[in-house]
């Protein structure tokens, strides 16, 4: 079993930053998503880093996200830059116990197991 706690939301302008963190409790190998989910839309990957150390991204927010982890911390990062209106959506940690060699299955929201309870990120214009 695994608990996850994010924070670090909140009000940013556009072209502003911010970090968020997700802390892990219980089995710490697991390879890390995080998702958001906008209103009225459905949830949909942003970046997830496999317990080796790899990244993938979702295009949108390639080269503005990082996505990073501290494994002594049992603690998942993603530090966001060049915000812009639409990035606005609850951000949600997950995490996934499995191997998957492709790494598609890491961006899809059905392959995880454990989910945090989501944090607000608005992007004012």
């Amino acid at each position: 079993q695994v608990q996850l706690v994010e924070s670090g939301g909140g009000l940013v302008q556009a072209g502003g930053s911010l970090r968020l963190s997700c802390a892990a409790s219980g089995r710490s190998r697991y390879s890390m998503g995080w998702f958001r989910q906008a209103p009225g839309k459905e949830r949909e990957f942003v970046a997830a880093i496999y317990w080796a150390g790899d990244t993938t991204y979702a295009d949108s927010v390639k080269g503005r996200f990082t996505i990073s982890r501290d494994n002594a911390k049992n603690t998942v990062y993603l530090q966001m830059n060049s915000l812009k209106p639409e990035d606005t959506a609850v951000y949600y940690c997950a995490a996934n116990g499995k191997y998957y060699s492709n790494s598609y299955y890491y961006t899809r929201v059905e392959k995880y197991d454990y989910w945090g309870q989501g944090t607000q990120v608005t992007v004012s214009s």
